[in-house]
């Protein structure tokens, strides 16, 4: 008897190890906002491959200097197997007698988003990335983002103070720190090798945002008065204000169902010399009576920013209102 359950149990740990060696091997792999294309080296030095940089390495919105939508890789057809075929976000594209445009989620790895387009002439190709480049690059971004905020979930500072004060749930790694707080306002920051990265959450009437054209002033006089209060450069009269040498980007959005203003754009110190991106989430909380804002912004001056904003925007996608 005692033989027999220790091979049940030995059965058991040997079936589960085997469990966790396939979830393990179906792991996909890629760095953040990064694209992997599978094309015959013709094709990429060509018409194809341009509309492809045009689509998929086009800038960023809202940051001071140019960095691609994706870091693309690109690959010859052949080398689509094993570990490569694990890549997160892949482009496969072949000429081809078949005319196909398919998107394939977690085929050789989770999470995955693989695209095959094919077409008998460049045209055919290029028209389907013309017709869909936008919805793949929204799958894609998505993706990432819950990426990132799976990653973002393994290491949470304690979210009490943020229920407390906003009744909300905000995923938020450790790392950040509360640099100052008032009544409706809290400063979360946190130090990275180049600079910091900051998080700004506060809570406004609800009339203080008009919806019509008036909207993007709204918000950014609501920011510049904030950064005017609470914060401050290192010299005299240098508060953060909204770079005014561009208009930032607006976008109307949803978080958390609730409808919201998302805004991109640069900030500065007046009287200062730093300056940096931000991305701001009005929500129009109407159950609470409230707008609340959530912003995050960084200082990297000597460091690519992209994917640092990129995790500041995963963090406020995480947000919850709690009933």
């Amino acid at each position: 008897m005692k033989k027999l359950l220790l091979l049940f149990l030995v059965t058991l740990a040997f079936s589960c190890n085997q469990k966790e060696e396939k979830i393990s091997d179906k792991q996909s792999i890629g760095n953040t906002n990064s694209l992997s294309v599978f094309i015959d080296d013709k094709l990429w030095i060509g018409e194809i491959g341009d509309t492809i940089r045009k689509k998929f390495a086009a800038p960023v919105d809202g940051l001071p200097q140019e960095e691609p939508l994706f870091t693309i890789n690109q690959y010859p057809l052949h080398a689509f197997e094993g570990t490569l075929a694990k890549n997160r976000n892949i482009l496969y594209i072949k000429k081809e007698a078949r005319n196909v445009f398919d998107i394939s989620e977690n085929q050789y790895a989770v999470p995955q988003n693989l695209i095959r387009i094919s077409g008998n002439t460049t045209a055919m190709i290029i028209d389907h990335l013309e017709k869909n480049a936008s919805a793949i690059i929204a799958l894609m971004q998505q993706t990432e983002i819950e990426v990132s905020q799976k990653t973002i979930q393994k290491s949470l500072m304690d979210a009490k103070k943020l229920k407390e004060k906003f009744n909300i749930s905000l995923q938020v790694p450790k790392a950040f720190r509360a640099v100052l707080e008032k009544d409706k306002f809290l400063w979360l920051k946190k130090e990275i090798q180049s600079g910091n990265s900051s998080i700004l959450i506060y809570q406004i009437p609800l009339h203080c945002i008009k919806k019509n054209d008036e909207a993007i002033n709204n918000i950014v006089k609501i920011r510049d008065s904030i950064g005017g209060l609470y914060i401050h450069g290192t010299t005299e009269n240098s508060q953060m204000v909204t770079e005014d040498s561009y208009s930032p980007y607006l976008l109307n959005t949803t978080l958390d169902g609730m409808k919201a203003y998302q805004t991109k754009g640069n900030w500065e110190l007046r009287n200062d010399t730093m300056s940096g991106p931000f991305i701001n989430y009005s929500i129009i909380d109407e159950k609470n009576n409230r707008i609340l804002i959530i912003e995050g912004f960084c200082y990297a001056p000597s460091t690519p920013q992209r994917d640092l904003m990129h995790e500041l925007e995963s963090i406020i996608k995480s947000i919850k209102i709690l009933k």
